[in-house]
């Protein structure tokens, strides 16, 4: 029986799963094609692979039967060498993808593809349809079309609508760097453009984090950073490994990424009775771009975990009087895996759109931070990822920052029905560029929770308004409303000086009165960064001191804290401390190092039948259990001196994925007065080695 095929192939360089980060100047060349001219080399390719399945693809005698009428998508690359390799092949029937390798097995060595002069490999998509027909010869029509067969040129069955998709597609050209999505918050990512950032002149505006790629791009150049370190390899696995995202896609009107998320790591910690610490989190991370204007991300991650025994201590801390296992700080609720170990999934997603150049705006399950050193002050990453709408808008010297979030209390006593009670936060932030050398930032926040049915209050729904006087007229007890100023200060290219001043609550006639009141509730952070310190290339130094007076952030109704799913919203120690941080990170290439140093003092409760007043440090305290009405100190109650110390140094595995190999020591050392079931001594050494990527801040220093 004659076949009655019709070959439908549409080549599209580099595809699918896999993109070149480079083009090519010439394609692969059959010997029946060296005698074409240059222009026609691509076309005669595209024929004499047509011919050759044609020729030789034999339709097995289930899909004759069967009367199928359908495709077999592939996925090839012709390598540096010139042969055909499949990477990847799809088909209704295990026969039909049989077949379909058969024949590619049977193709011979061509000269491959070059660039600059140079051999290089290829990768193309194509899909066979059956039934089919002889392919006939025809002229390329246009050679720019990267690897795309015209229509016409082929007895194509296939619809105009995959037609017009597969003909949409091109290289991946790395669009998140200049896209509107968020450069994942790292510390130790954002200090590789914070000098770029903060030079003077720059009409940027660093407080708001995490910044659009956008935004960055005015001032540095991610895309060109990420391609000086791209790897010198030719396989599919090792580019993967070492360059490119695991999947790229981009057309005209959109473009996507997709990667795994692997945090696996083994450790130990002298201070524990078990064997080893360790993490084993698997995850999916996808960017996407819609047109110019619409971006998305999502993150996925699964994952369970043992780890030092302090740390593993503060998260049931945490939990308070709740039936959860333990709540990983900035992660969220765990519950028990096995009989000593966590198991707390997590997910994060945001949609990202820009109606105007001067406006954008998020909405999404994430985390923000306000500040321009290690800790903030107003508001912070600590906690667990929540609901929240951001809007963004820069214009002339100013960018304004209004963020309305969903946060949760997770403290048995507050639940209803078994449900964590629901609070909501909106706060706004102005950024203002002075000069070219000073900044200066205006804060106000408010939150409230959803009693008697109050639910989301729309006063605060105005993204301009003062928060202070709605809660006036809403009640004192309505909402916990604080106040704050920054300013950033730089003294050079290489030196900046920033600070934080916050405000809960203040009582003048009490602090002209030096009785040290209770009332008079605020902080401050005062901190300094030094760019490429003592003329090395890409070594930050960063000094800072924090400290916040007792029962800041607290409230007289518990529920007003400052804080979500019982972690705080701002500092991570809460209130009712100093601190000092001593940070130098330094990146060469693809490896880095980063040194902390963390000494700090603070005051808890006791929390014994003797002495149960609130000192002032657990800002879910209830503020009329507090121990006095004046000479209110910090570290006043059970003092605790602390000093930690965590060094880590690693290679970048994949500059696009932020895949790190590391290894970190933490040196730790916490010594209350007073003994307590909830205030433990503790000196201990935690090592860990592992794989990472690194896509948000963990926070150990607690």
């Amino acid at each position: 029986m004659k076949r009655i095929c019709c070959i439908a192939i549409v080549l599209i360089s580099s595809f699918g799963f896999t993109q070149n980060l480079i083009t090519y100047e010439k394609p692969p060349t059959f010997n029946e094609c060296e005698s074409e001219a240059v222009d026609q080399v691509k076309s005669c390719f595209n024929f004499t692979l047509n011919n050759f399945i044609y020729a030789n693809f034999k339709v097995p005698q289930i899909a004759i039967d069967e009367d199928f009428k359908g495709d077999v998508q592939l996925l090839f690359e012709v390598n540096k060498d010139g042969e055909f390799k499949i990477i990847y092949v799809d088909a209704i029937y295990d026969e039909l993808k049989e077949e379909s390798k058969r024949v590619f097995e049977l193709l011979p060595k061509v000269k491959p593809a070059t660039y600059n002069g140079k051999p290089t490999f290829i990768q193309y998509s194509i899909g066979i349809t059956i039934p089919l027909t002889e392919p006939v010869k025809v002229k390329e029509a246009s050679v720019g079309e990267l690897g795309l067969i015209e229509r016409n040129s082929l007895s194509a069955t296939l619809s105009d609508e995959y037609d017009d998709i597969a003909k949409g597609l091109k290289p991946y050209e790395q669009l998140e760097y200049d896209s509107e999505l968020n450069v994942p918050f790292t510390h130790a990512y954002y200090a590789r453009f914070d000098d770029e950032m903060n030079a003077i002149g720059t009409n940027s505006h660093t407080a708001a984090k995490p910044f659009v790629y956008s935004d960055v791009a005015r001032y540095y150049d991610i895309k060109a950073e990420k391609k000086s370190l791209a790897k010198d390899v030719d396989s599919w696995f090792d580019r993967k490994l070492y360059n490119e995202h695991l999947v790229e896609v981009q057309s005209n009107d959109y473009w996507f990424t997709v990667d795994p998320i692997l945090d696996l790591q083994i450790g130990k910690d002298t201070e524990a009775d078990f064997n080893s610490t360790w993490n084993n989190t698997r995850g999916l991370f996808i960017q996407a771009g819609l047109g110019k204007r619409f971006n998305l991300t999502a993150s996925v991650y699964e994952s369970q975990g043992r780890f030092a025994d302090y740390f593993n201590q503060f998260a049931e801390d945490l939990r308070g009087s709740g039936a959860e296992a333990a709540i990983i700080p900035g992660r969220g609720i765990a519950k028990r895996f096995k009989n000593d170990a966590y198991d707390y999934p997590v997910a994060e997603a945001y949609l990202s759109y820009t109606p105007a150049a001067f406006l954008n705006i998020q909405f999404g399950h994430g985390k923000n931070f306000i500040g321009d050193g290690y800790r903030s002050l107003f508001q912070s990453d600590v906690t667990s990822p929540h609901p929240f709408l951001k809007l963004n808008a820069t214009f002339w010297k100013i960018k304004y920052t209004s963020t309305w979030m969903w946060l949760r209390d997770a403290r048995n006593e507050v639940r209803v029905d078994g449900a964590f009670l629901t609070k909501y936060m909106a706060n706004h932030y102005l950024s203002w560029n002075l000069s070219k050398r000073l900044n200066i930032g205006l804060f106000e926040s408010v939150i409230w929770a959803d009693t008697n049915g109050r639910g989301f209050d729309v006063n605060y729904l105005n993204p301009i308004i003062f928060f202070r006087a709605i809660e006036f007229q809403t009640g004192q007890d309505a909402g916990n409303a604080i106040l704050g100023l920054s300013a950033k200060y730089k003294w050079n290219n290489k030196v900046n000086i920033y600070g934080q001043f916050v405000l809960d609550e203040f009582s003048l006639s009490d602090v002209t009165g030096g009785d040290k009141s209770w009332k008079n509730k605020f902080g401050f952070q005062l901190g300094a960064k030094y760019f490429n310190a003592f003329e090395v290339d890409n070594l930050l130094l960063q000094a800072e001191y924090n400290q916040v007076r007792p029962y800041t952030y607290s409230h007289n109704s518990i529920i007003l804290n400052y804080a979500n799913v019982n972690q705080p919203m701002a500092h991570l120690w809460g209130s009712n401390f100093r601190e000092l941080v001593l940070i130098g990170r330094y990146n060469y290439k693809r490896w880095f190092a980063d040194a902390k140093f963390i000494i700090g003092q603070r005051g808890f409760d006791f929390n014994t039948d003797e002495d149960s007043f609130n000192y002032g440090g657990n800002i879910f305290g209830d503020e009329r259990d507090r121990a006095s009405d004046t000479g209110i100190r910090i570290g006043q109650g059970n003092r605790t001196n602390s000093f930690m110390t965590e060094l880590q140094a690693g290679y970048l595995l994949n500059p696009a994925t932020n895949l790190k190999l590391f290894t970190n020591i933490i040196y730790r050392d916490f010594n209350p007065e007073a003994i307590t079931a909830s205030t433990m001594a503790s000196n201990t050494i935690w090592f860990s080695i592992g794989v990472r990527t690194d896509l948000f801040n963990w926070y150990n220093d607690f």
